[in-house]
């Protein structure tokens, strides 16, 4: 059964998914759109999202704790350029599209993340 599962896991333990969803968000972040599998993308925005919502305040409390979570770069692009867009916007600030054609060499599914 799998009642209480949160999260998918990848394949990966904890340590390296935490890693790859960072390296993710990080490359979304600074692109502002990228193409990666459905289940992917769907993951990414619970991590992407949060650090929008954090970055709307514009406190230097808030961009101290993107750069904690985020290369010094991408939370500066999230502080100074994403967050102000959505000064306005409650939440939904990210976009998944899904590929009706899937992965030639595996099948899986595919979809582009990007900013509203």
């Amino acid at each position: 059964m799998k009642h209480g599962v949160r999260t998918r896991k990848f394949g990966l333990k904890k340590g390296a998914r935490r890693s790859f969803l960072r390296v993710l968000a990080n490359n979304l972040i600074t692109r502002e759109k990228i193409v990666t599998t459905e289940a992917k993308a769907k993951e990414l925005r619970k991590i992407v999202e949060p650090f929008v919502t954090c970055g709307k305040q514009q406190t230097v409390a808030a961009l101290r704790l993107l750069m904690r979570r985020l290369p010094k770069s991408a939370a500066y692009k999230m502080y100074h350029d994403i967050a102000p867009r959505y000064k306005e916007r409650h939440g939904g600030y990210t976009r998944v599209i899904k590929h009706s054609k899937p992965r030639v060499h595996d099948g899986s599914r595919m979809a582009t993340i990007e900013f509203v």
